[in-house]
């Protein structure tokens, strides 16, 4: 794919999407946009990307919007055009798992899009905030969506509200990263994690997990046990079901066949 404001490379079932503006601390831009975009579609639609991992050139993840345009940065769009989503699909909307791997500052729309992933490691001395009521707009990227359903309403409303700054330890306390690592060990860490997922996870489990979980907040108990019954049926019928269970008692690392692309089930209502 070719891209400007981003790199995306991948490796033995992992993509790295890389944001790549490092001499603007890879503050984020339209075109930016437009290429995250792309890249996650391409993603979801290739069976040979097992997990994404999204991560910032160095020495930050994403200062958030780039403010090079002064006053006129968050000047009136055309309502036919824009959308404070910044991104299509959102991550959480992929059926591949994709982790954050926030290697350094990552404020207002950079923090948000990270919010976004199923997973984040965090760097642990720098700084994390979802700045926007301090500019005078308003947090994005579905962050009053996804940041309750991850850290709960009241610290949601907390860091919402007041645009307060946090750093690593204080985002794992808060239940919004996994782990707060060194800088330059959260790349290596989220990789670890990824490729666990690409090789002994089976494809299609993994992405109709993802996509419960997430719709799981909507849902009754009722709804969700409704649910996973239709899809264990789904999943029971192919291959990959017996796969797990022989190379387990074999003692070998499953061969899976599965594919998110073709074999993706009818979902239940």
């Amino acid at each position: 794919m070719d891209t400007r404001d981003i790199r995306l490379e991948i490796d033995d079932g992992v993509a790295v999407i890389t944001l790549n503006r490092p001499e603007k601390r890879n503050a984020f831009t339209g075109l930016m946009g437009q290429e995250l975009s792309r890249a996650y579609r391409q993603c979801d639609a290739d069976d040979a990307v097992r997990a994404v991992v999204l991560t910032g050139a160095a020495p930050a993840f994403c200062a958030g919007a780039d403010l090079g345009g002064g006053g006129a940065t968050f000047e009136a769009r055309d309502p036919a055009s824009f959308s404070a989503a910044a991104v299509d699909p959102p991550a959480f909307a992929l059926r591949k798992p994709v982790l954050a791997a926030v290697n350094g500052h990552a404020i207002g729309l950079g923090f948000t899009l990270a919010l976004q992933c199923d997973v984040r490691i965090v760097a642990r001395d720098a700084r994390y905030a979802v700045v926007q009521v301090k500019r005078g707009v308003m947090p994005d990227a579905y962050a009053h969506w996804t940041l309750p359903r991850i850290a709960g309403v009241a610290r949601a409303a907390e860091l919402l509200l007041t645009g307060r700054t946090i750093d690593g330890p204080s985002a794992v306390e808060m239940g919004i990263a996994s782990r707060a690592l060194p800088a330059d060990e959260v790349l290596p860490a989220t990789l670890e994690i990824a490729r666990e997922i690409a090789t002994e996870t089976a494809p299609l489990s993994a992405a109709v997990t993802k996509k419960l979980l997430w719709e799981s907040f909507e849902l009754t108990a009722a709804d969700v046990e409704r649910k996973e019954t239709a899809l264990h049926h789904h999943l029971m019928r192919l291959p990959d079901a017996i796969e797990g269970v022989v190379s387990f008692l074999g003692k070998r690392r499953p061969a899976w066949t599965g594919s998110v692309a073709n074999d993706w089930p009818e979902w239940p209502q």
